[in-house]
């Protein structure tokens, strides 16, 4: 269908043009008061109540970067306007579509949106002969979400899109909402799980609200993200088990420490940031470069202790003896000998100590699991209030 984007995201579906647009025996009163019947019907002392069932076809394009979610609808509006009844015995057809110029109809804001596309530029609206009016209105849209990320990538998001009234009041309109579910496909990242309307109370103006509630597959962030990481933090374990005197240890551990450098600078860009509750894992990922960046200088300072032991050993004088000397019969010690019991007590106390840290990091690997497991199920997301309720004159308008 012809398709026209309004940068406001919003659509005056009502008019104050033509008489043309009305059929030709529609002309009882109608006709002579064109523009009393673009105006709201008077129901009395109640509202207009306005049938309102709303239609989610897709929702594609959650950008959890940007905050952003795209999504396909389809409005059938339902009400009754007494002004539109004719006698069926003097004009024989049951019903008629009428241009939106021709009759009121609610002009509706969605508040959340940042682009609105308005499916068809002429759309019209059937009318009974009782005066009941059924109008469909097709859209495409682009809303701003307060994402919940704290548990990204299985996270939980319940998105909110508020069409608002503003040319009529509370006393004047009334909306009564219903919402149907018609997503077919399932084959994206985040799948809704739920749909309910609202018609939130004491408000200035007409409204209500359709909330969409969205959850992460997260098969995209574990490969790419989760996956990655614990293989680098098991592949840290394991080069542990290399004997020190293996000089590629340090080139070993320095290799994983630079590649998860790149690593976490690639996941930085790809986790969204927030304000506050943000997603665990950027704290998980931090407290793994930690780990690697200790084991890493762990090994480093070892070696370089083994490496001065070695070095003294060799530049420490190896006086030899300057005769056969005996004491009791007994040979006495050679001292290259004595030299090299120093030297292999040194390097054991350094296998020891480095044993004891292999030990002490695997035990901090395993219990940093279990706190973030911990973490991840029992710690909320207590975000603080968003401006708008916060400040003293602030918040939405209400009654």
């Amino acid at each position: 269908g012809e398709t026209q984007r309004w940068p406001a995201a919003s659509f005056w579906i009502g008019g104050t043009e033509s008489e043309k647009a009305l059929p030709s025996f529609v002309d009882f009163n109608l006709r002579e008061e064109v523009q009393e019947s673009t105006q709201i019907p008077n129901n009395g002392s109640a509202p207009l109540l306005v049938d309102v069932r709303v239609f989610v076809s897709t929702v594609f394009n959650v950008d959890i970067l940007r905050y952003t979610v795209s999504s396909k609808l389809l409005l059938r509006l339902f009400w009754l306007d007494p002004r539109l009844a004719w006698n069926v015995s003097e004009h024989p057809q049951h019903a008629v579509t009428l241009s939106l110029d021709s009759l009121w109809t609610p002009g509706l804001t969605i508040q959340e949106a940042l682009w609105v596309d308005w499916q068809g530029q002429s759309p019209r609206a059937r009318v009974d002969q009782d005066g009941h009016v059924e109008l469909y209105l097709a859209l495409t849209t682009e809303t701003t979400c307060d994402f919940d990320l704290l548990r990204f990538p299985r996270d939980q998001s319940d998105c909110s899109l508020s069409f608002y009234a503003f040319s009529n009041t509370v006393k004047e309109l009334k909306f009564r909402a219903h919402v149907v579910n018609e997503i077919v496909s399932i084959k994206r990242e985040y799948v809704v799980k739920d749909l309910k309307t609202q018609v939130p109370p004491k408000q200035l103006v007409p409204c209500f609200q359709v909330t969409l509630r969205l959850q992460n597959t997260a098969l995209k962030a574990i490969i790419a993200l989760l996956v990655p990481g614990e293989a680098l933090l098991l592949a840290d374990m394991c080069g542990g088990l290399l004997p020190l005197r293996v000089t590629d240890r340090i080139a070993y551990k320095v290799t994983l420490l630079l590649g998860y450098f790149v690593f976490h600078s690639s996941l930085v860009q790809t986790l969204p940031s927030s304000s506050s509750c943000n997603p665990l894992l950027i704290y998980y990922f931090t407290v793994l470069l930690l780990l690697l960046f200790i084991s890493t200088v762990e090994t480093v300072l070892v070696a370089a202790l083994l490496a001065r032991g070695d070095i003294r050993a060799k530049s420490s004088p190896s006086p030899g003896p300057r005769g056969e000397q005996r004491d009791h019969g007994n040979p006495v010690p050679n001292p290259e000998e004595a030299s090299r019991g120093v030297k292999g007590s040194r390097r054991s106390r350094t296998e020891a100590a480095d044993h004891i840290f292999f030990l002490v990091y695997v035990a901090g690997v395993v219990c940093s699991q279990f706190i973030f497991a911990g973490l991840w199920i029992w710690v909320p997301c207590k975000s603080a209030p968003p401006p708008g309720e916060s400040a003293p004159h602030g918040g939405k308008p209400r009654l």
